[in-house]
């Protein structure tokens, strides 16, 4: 049986993984000709998993999935704990992350590697415990949990759904357009962080280089 609640928690983890690859290949690429915007996405994104996954998804999971499982299938215990850990760390690894954003930023290339550095462990970090999730305990959910448990769950979920992945959300439709919009390709439509001359004479004399792409309509 389908349940809403599994669906919300896959589509938010398909969210989160593509934001963390996302800035993994923006780093790869860095500022160019542009930190201005460079800077300006990064921090959009880093944003974006502070406020949704840190502050709702995982409370979902932690509040009302974790125990639920725990209680049906004791053995999971080890598991439940480790991932119950992995919430606990996150906040203060994306507060890092941060920091580390704004050292680059303000203090150029010789920040460069260790903010690179402490963001692929980050998202090794998160893409593992995704992982986990995924291939451990929500089959054992669906296996152990009752229907009144899914009625909880499904409906918790709903009221919290992370609008990146597709529920309605003004602020959050601004804060993904931001991304869309600004982001290079092939993260996103924004023009290249390298420009050509005749873009870089464009951009000191205060036009901005085209946007590559759009939204089919």
């Amino acid at each position: 049986m389908n349940h809403e609640s599994l669906r919300i928690i896959r589509d938010e983890h398909a969210g989160v993984a593509a934001v963390l690859r996302s800035l993994v290949s923006m780093v790869a690429q860095g500022p160019q000709d542009c930190p201005l915007r460079f800077f300006d996405v990064m921090r959009a994104m880093l944003y974006y998993i502070d406020e949704y996954p840190e502050r709702l998804h995982h409370p979902k999971e932690s509040d009302l999935l974790f125990p639920k499982l725990a209680r049906a299938r004791p053995e999971l215990m080890p598991l439940i704990q480790r991932l119950e850990s992995d919430h606990l760390q996150g906040e203060s690894r994306v507060r890092d992350l941060q920091h580390l954003l704004l050292g680059w930023e303000l203090m150029g290339e010789s920040q460069r590697e260790p903010f690179a550095a402490r963001l692929r462990q980050y998202a090794t970090f998160y893409l593992d415990h995704m992982r986990l999730e995924e291939e451990h305990l929500l089959p054992a959910a669906e296996a152990v949990l009752t229907e009144a448990d899914w009625a909880e769950l499904d409906e918790a979920f709903a009221r919290n759904h992370d609008p990146l992945a597709g529920a309605d959300s003004a602020a959050m439709d601004r804060l993904f357009t931001r991304i869309v919009r600004t982001a290079p390709a092939p993260i996103g439509l924004g023009p290249a962080l390298h420009l050509d001359d005749e873009e870089k004479r464009g951009m000191a004399q205060g036009q901005l280089p085209p946007v590559h792409g759009h939204h089919a309509a």
